[in-house]
């Protein structure tokens, strides 16, 4: 049911891919989601999620999830659990390719060794601040550190003391020896290891100094294997460093490790929300949203919890494409392929957001029936259900009224509608309540247009969607809009807040919607339509007692409409 085809997709990544299995570069492709375990996924991660899965599925090769875990002071269990949950669910099956930077510590380590004996590797007593200072610029060279001629004796004792953790934490670290003066800063002699006394969320206390990043990512490309190292752009200029340091280890070396290939392509940027791990964090801790899986952020959690569907994101990765170039897209386009792929997947029952009572005089009191409702127009094969019916109804509010303008064709006195699937029915008075406002409509139906059409022909202007009172299911609806009321949440004046842009409106809490039976007895992550409102979810929040739906898009994007206005 999703527009996906298998037909692939024609980008400079899979062009590089088949000429290097093409011209015997590479024998299986191997890629990998390389993820840090210190945040909660996004949707700009499942671009990187569906290449890598994408182009290994493509050309029968090899997908591997391996979580980066080398910084202990921001890594947690709760986010590797949670990593292997979002790419599972986005469709991606790594099988038994499942790896930690962390169990190839020892490995890494051995490979610093390495390093230092060929002098390529020193110990180096600066503090933090002292080597960023001394640095350089982009046109200023740096300047050597006093301890850079340590001689390989001195810095093998040194580094085997850190690991046996003999120093506290910041008092020492081990460079490379490349080149201060080098154009590209990174090759500024990196720090490859710090002392960490920190407890690791996969090791434990084995360790006590840590790969840096820039050392470890290659490395862990080379003992797994990848073919492919498909990253985000942000990493073009780290990647002369990854190749310094495969081809330092493997010089002189009798059995060189393997050179994996690295190629980058560009994130994208969403309307209307932003996807900084420092953003959605403060976001969180000021209490604007509430956690990572709050449905108005673009978390993989949060969109989940929404009610998208990952075929849909799956499809709107596709029509995006991958470029070289950093790019907005559009949140209307998400939202597009959620309601292509809902329309075509999402049963339909009926629900009244605010209810307004409806009493058919002339049905026989105390009786009921049941009508036959089809349960998706776009699948044959989702048949139909039945839907109670009564003397009392509810119809939404909006459906109604007592003075209607020109171009109002729904219920009015003395006018005539189609309740969906049952009768005709002709409002014949209204009661209001002491503040003069409608509280209950009083119709007539004729019983011989049940199901919905009149024998003798005539017709009606509009079909209303309704649930019978007795049979009514009492839920709490959540009406979820965009977190922020520009397409760009940090276009901010001078000294403003750019939590000033949050839209107060993102969410609205409807306490006492009445909905048909049918959308009662399911799991969270149920998804529907209400028919003539939009596509919901059901909530994990919900109970036996009281179901809680989440919207997770309208049916069409008013958004968009009041953007085309100006407003």
């Amino acid at each position: 049911m999703s527009n996906e085809t298998d037909t692939p997709a024609r980008d400079f990544i899979r062009e590089i891919v088949a000429d290097d299995c093409n011209t015997g570069k590479c024998g299986k492709v191997v890629t990998r989601f390389p993820p840090e375990p210190n945040a909660y996924l996004h949707i700009g991660h499942a671009k990187a999620i569906w290449i890598n899965y994408g182009i290994a599925r493509e050309f029968n090769g090899e997908f591997h999830l391996r979580f980066d875990d080398t910084n202990p002071m921001k890594e947690e269990a709760q986010f590797i659990h949670a990593i292997q949950e979002d790419v599972a669910w986005l469709g991606c099956d790594w099988g038994e390719h499942l790896y930690f930077a962390s169990d190839s510590f020892e490995r890494m380590y051995e490979y610093a060794l390495e390093l230092i004996r060929k002098g390529l590797a020193y110990v180096d007593d600066q503090d933090a601040e002292t080597i960023r200072a001394t640095r350089g610029s982009l046109t200023e060279p740096g300047k050597n550190s006093p301890f850079r001629q340590r001689s390989v004796e001195e810095n093998l004792d040194l580094f085997e003391r850190m690991k046996a953790g003999e120093f506290p934490d910041g008092t020492r670290v081990l460079r490379a020896k490349i080149d201060m003066a080098h154009g590209n800063l990174n090759l500024r002699d990196p720090v490859m290891y710090r002392i960490l006394h920190a407890k690791h969320p996969h090791r434990g206390d084995d360790w006590c100094v840590y790969p840096m990043y820039d050392w470890a990512h290659g490395l862990e490309d080379s003992v797994e294997g990848i073919t492919h190292s498909l990253c985000s752009l942000e990493f073009e200029n780290h990647r002369p460093l990854y190749d310094w340091f495969i081809d330092a280890i493997n010089r002189d070396r009798p059995e060189p490790i393997h050179h994996p290939r690295q190629i980058e392509f560009a994130r994208f940027n969403l309307t209307y929300t932003v996807m900084s791990k420092r953003l959605l964090r403060e976001l969180i801790e000021r209490g604007i949203v509430r956690g990572y899986d709050d449905p108005r952020l673009p978390t993989l959690c949060g969109l989940r919890r929404r009610g998208y569907a990952p075929e849909a994101i799956r499809d709107f990765l596709k029509s995006i494409g991958v470029a070289k170039f950093v790019g907005t897209i559009e949140t209307p386009l998400l939202e597009h392929h959620q309601r292509q792929y809902l329309n075509q997947a999402a049963p339909r029952v009926m629900g009244v957001l605010n209810p307004l009572k409806l009493v058919i005089d002339n049905y026989p009191d105390g009786q009921s029936e049941e009508l036959e409702a089809i349960n998706n127009p776009e699948d044959e094969s989702a048949g139909v259900r039945n839907v109670p019916f009564g003397k009392v109804l509810y119809i939404e509010r909006e459906d109604f009224m007592e003075d209607p303008p020109k171009k109002f064709f729904r219920l009015a006195p003395g006018r005539e509608v189609r309740l969906r699937y049952a009768y005709f029915v002709t409002c014949t008075d209204v009661v209001k309540n002491s503040a003069g406002e409608v509280v209950e409509v009083h119709c007539t139906y004729d019983p011989a247009t049940r199901g919905g059409d009149a024998p003798d022909g005539r017709k009606v202007k509009a079909t209303l969607h309704w649930v019978s009172a007795d049979h009514a299911v009492d839920a709490e609806v959540r009406l979820y809009d965009h977190l922020f009321t520009k397409e760009n949440p940090l276009d901010v004046e001078e000294g403003e807040d750019w939590t000033a842009n949050v839209n107060p409106e993102s969410l609205t809490i409807i306490p006492d919607a009445k909905l048909e039976p049918a959308a009662a007895g399911h799991e969270p992550g149920w998804r529907c339509q209400f028919e003539r409102l939009g596509y919901f979810c059901l909530d994990p929040d919900a109970t036996d007692d009281k179901p809680v739906f989440n919207r997770t898009v309208g049916l069409k994007d008013t958004w968009a409409k009041q953007k085309d206005k100006g407003g």
